[in-house]
């Protein structure tokens, strides 16, 4: 077996992946990590970069939801990195994707999005629905 995925949903999923431990060659790799992000949660999260995008002008200029999904994912101090382009006339942003973020970190770049929007007087879309 080159490469396994084990979601551990029920104590067969466990003993499933204590067997393949307990079988594996010596010099294997095994890495254990948080569950990623819900869909829920990544469509609440472009929900909120879309208002943001929408209502918020930064620097003299509208920012696209990408953009502003970059802001946020530093504002979380991911690591995040610039090196030039290719032609050497700008620079690309290299980093961590959102896709990567744990159910955790994602929670915390959403409460990073509302409490900014909350300063810039943003209405987030479920708050328009509240308040019909």
């Amino acid at each position: 077996m080159s490469r396994a995925l084990i979601i551990l949903h029920r104590q067969t999923d466990r003993d499933r992946a204590a067997a393949w431990v307990r079988s594996a060659p010596w010099g294997t790799r095994i890495t254990f990590q948080e569950a990623k992000r819900s869909t829920d949660q990544n469509a609440r999260m472009w929900a909120m970069l879309t208002d943001v995008a929408r209502q918020v002008q930064w620097d003299g200029q509208r920012l696209s939801a990408d953009d502003w999904k970059l802001i946020f994912l530093q504002g979380l101090k991911q690591e995040l990195r610039m090196v030039r382009n290719l032609d050497g006339n700008g620079f690309v942003q290299l980093g961590r994707s959102s896709s990567d973020l744990s159910v955790a970190e994602m929670a915390d770049l959403i409460d990073l999005i509302a409490a900014f929007g909350a300063r810039q007087g943003v209405v987030f879309g479920d708050q328009m629905e509240t308040a019909a």
